[in-house]
């Protein structure tokens, strides 16, 4: 796993070796990072990833996050609480020196509280596969205001994903076993 794009570009991110099956730690692979980030740079949503400011949820080993801050975005906020997943994560910010323009949370997306900063111009939801607990995470965080007014979210899953109420889905997108959706909040 590396960086594919940016001022990280070819840099080797920390092994997952043999992850932890319990958490399905399940990393993006480079083929459909390298896909998404074509996208969101490509101008289809604009220009997403300019001075963004991130949020990466069930972040994993923080490859997302990462890759966009590799790319341009501000800062990014990492929420994660599995335990092999947060050690990899600690590496990866420290082999990208990105200590000063990331945060890591570590709790379960459902305990968040309100945010305390500024909402999070693009984010990337990521839970483990067939579980259903990317709508209840993107619930917690509208109720939250995590996200901002015209953020852009990418939610990866094995399916397609359905938007629930408050949000609209932009497009989707598959790459083998992976599905991209990708969703704005609704207008009031």
């Amino acid at each position: 796993m590396r960086i594919v794009g940016g001022r990280f570009k070819g840099l080797n991110l920390a092994s997952v070796g043999k992850g932890d099956a319990a958490a399905h730690l399940r990393p993006t692979s480079d083929r459909v990072r390298e896909s998404l980030f074509s996208m969101l740079e490509g101008g289809r949503f604009g220009a997403p990833l300019v001075d963004a400011r991130v949020l990466d949820v069930f972040a994993g080993t923080g490859a997302l996050g990462l890759e966009a801050l590799s790319r341009g975005a501000r800062d990014v906020r990492f929420v994660e609480n599995g335990r092999v997943a947060l050690k990899l994560l600690s590496e990866n910010i420290a082999k990208t020196r990105s200590q000063d323009e990331t945060t890591v949370l570590r709790q379960d997306v459902g305990r968040l509280g309100p945010c305390s900063g500024e909402p999070a111009t693009l984010a990337f939801l990521d839970p483990p596969y067939g579980t259903g607990k990317g709508a209840s995470a993107l619930a917690r965080l509208h109720a939250g205001r995590w996200l901002a007014t015209g953020a852009l979210i990418v939610w990866e899953d094995n399916a397609e994903a359905t938007p629930p109420d408050g949000f609209l889905k932009v497009e989707a997108r598959r790459f083998g076993q992976t599905w991209l959706t990708f969703l704005q909040i609704r207008d009031s």
